[in-house]
């Protein structure tokens, strides 16, 4: 158990260096994938290895199909196996705009980071899990509220949440005769850099009564559910998706 692999996407920083460092503290070994920001993945790396964990940074974009390939087959060369995968990477659009004013090139940039990347990565992965024969492994996506709530100077953001919820339920009917139980988690808002833009506006309105646990969640606490999971706590569910939201998606009257 101690030589259990997880592979995190976009864990140089926020929500996936929360879970690196959670799943480290937990004795996995711990890929940190980044697409650009050299600096924060060795920070990263530096925190997985204060808590007495082992891993490693690797530079891949998932949007592209070479470097998916390049990020399993360092991984696999490193660590000989993949236990869990965490499709955690996404971006934003570089600039909110109305939905009438969206671009093509905003829609296809991160439709490629949010969506089809951690697709073709999870295709990519659970074939070498199958091939190796990996006993209880997992695919934890990394949703969002955005999935059901409409924002319209994002539409690309949402779209690609939305999608993602339809690839875990996919996912999860095609890989429960294989014994890889899919998960999605959706946060809600949580305190991050990709966040950092609207912390004012979001602080007024979870006081004014957004979310019924009024306060901002923390990355530490999606990292949480993502270790109970990896610990195997939900052995017969699949295509289930835990809300790590304050309670906003609960319809009030």
């Amino acid at each position: 158990m101690n030589e259990r692999v997880a592979l995190v996407t976009g864990a140089a920083r926020g929500i996936g260096r929360a879970i690196a460092v959670a799943l480290a503290k937990e004795k996995w070994r711990v890929v940190i994938n980044y697409r650009a920001n050299e600096d924060a993945a060795k920070e990263a790396l530096k925190l997985v290895e204060e808590v007495g964990g082992k891993g490693i940074p690797i530079q891949a974009d998932i949007a592209d199909s070479a470097d998916r390939a390049r990020l399993v087959a360092q991984t696999l060369e490193t660590f000989a196996r993949i236990d869990l995968l965490v499709n955690n990477a996404a971006m934003g659009p570089r600039r909110r705009v109305d939905l009438l004013e969206m671009t093509e090139s905003s829609y296809d940039e991160v439709m490629a980071t949010n969506l089809k990347g951690p697709l073709f990565l999870t295709q990519l992965v659970v074939r070498r899990m199958i091939e190796l024969k990996i006993e209880k492994a997992r695919i934890i996506n990394i949703g969002s509220i955005s999935a059901y709530t409409s924002s319209t100077s994002r539409g690309e953001y949402c779209l690609s949440k939305a999608g993602m919820g339809m690839m875990t339920a996919l996912f999860a009917h095609r890989l429960a005769e294989c014994g890889i139980n899919v998960y999605e988690l959706r946060p809600g808002f949580i305190r991050t850099d990709m966040t950092s833009p609207v912390w004012d506006k979001y602080e007024r309105m979870i006081a004014d009564g957004l979310t019924p646990i009024a306060r901002w969640g923390e990355p530490e606490e999606v990292a949480r559910a993502v270790v109970a999971i990896a610990q195997d706590c939900f052995p017969l569910s699949t295509g289930e998706v835990i809300n790590v939201d304050s309670g906003f998606h609960l319809r009030r009257l």
